[in-house]
This record gives structure tokens, sequence and C-alpha cells, in this order.
């Protein structure tokens, strides 16, 4: 098993949009619960930091390496590989606190779906300055650093993170990458 650390740096806005079920006050109309309750679309640690879930990563790379279909060995790909063949099981902690984040309110359809009919305004999260460092444990060797590397920068280049990525025909959670740093780690 190996561990790549990666350095990677926001280029665009972050955003989530983590579903919440905190109770609607008594009485408590639409407008003001949205506006009471924005920042619970965040993904926090125990400290109130916001962090970048490790399955954002992995589905990221994922899907990279599906929309890629780079080949190797006559028609293989490395989908699978990167399917069950890395682990990221760290979230990314990012500087920014729960109850200090910046929000962007929109007029977004009301059920969610692009072109839905009814618009309501919503409030999103946004940090617009974001990265950190990223370790991800490849256990499948044909997965060597290059291949790694491309498959990560392409990943922020066209499949980003968080809400209104470019995989969901957005702009925000696009990202380059800095550094990585390949470690053998023993069995």
């Amino acid at each position: 098993m190996r561990r790549i650390i990666a350095t990677i740096k926001g280029i665009s806005a972050y955003s989530q949009s983590k579903h919440h079920e905190t109770p609607k006050l008594e009485r408590e109309l639409p407008d003001a619960y949205e506006t009471r309750t924005w920042r619970e679309k965040t993904h926090v640690d125990e400290t109130g930091h916001i962090i970048i879930p490790p399955t954002a990563f992995k589905n990221g790379l994922a899907a990279i390496a599906k929309f890629l279909s780079i080949k190797y060995e006559g028609q293989k790909t490395y989908t699978k590989h990167f399917e069950s063949g890395i682990m990221v099981m760290d979230p990314m902690v990012l500087p920014v606190l729960k109850s200090e984040v910046q929000g962007e309110r929109l007029f977004v359809p009301s059920d969610g779906k692009r072109g839905g009919g009814k618009r309501v305004w919503k409030f999103f999260p946004v940090i617009p300055e974001w990265g950190g460092d990223l370790v991800v444990y490849v256990l499948d060797n044909i997965i060597t650093k290059a291949v790694f590397d491309k498959h990560l920068d392409a990943m922020g280049k066209f499949i980003g993170l968080g809400r209104f990525r470019p995989a969901n025909n957005g702009f925000y959670g696009r990202f380059k990458v800095v550094e990585t740093v390949e470690l053998e780690e023993e069995d």
C-alpha cells in the first residue's frame, strides 16, 4: 500500500448543500426557516470547521477515471482500479468555521431539479478561497503516481467538488494540484 499526499488549491469558490432536518419552529415561515438554518448545509468536524468529506474525493476520482477512460494493456481502463483500488479516509479540514462562513442567496427551483417550474429563494454556504492536503491510500499497483497525478489534475478541472461543480453543469469546486508526494507504507 502506498500513500499519496496531494496539496490542492481551489481555483474557484467551493460551496456545499448538505441535506439537513433541522426542525421548524412553531409558525415559522419557509423564508425565515431558510434564513435561520442555511449554515446547516455545511459538513463540519467536532471543532466547527467546515470539511470536505472523504467520499467527495473518492467519488470524484472514480468519476474522472470513467470520464477519461484512459486505456492501458489494450482495451483495459483505470475505472475499476480507481473505484476499488484507492481509499480516502480523512476529510479535508478547511480553515473556515461554520459560524463564520459566507453565504449566497439564489433563486432556485423549489424541487432542486434544473428546469423546475416553481422557484424559491435559498441560501448556500460559499468559501471563496480554500485548499489543503488530501491523503489518498493507493492499494492497486496499476495506479502509478503519474496515473494518479493525471487523474487528480483532471478531476480538479472537469469534475470538481461540492455544489454547482463542473460535473453538475457549474463552475464552483474547481482546484489545481500544487504538489503530490508519494510515501511507501508498511502493510
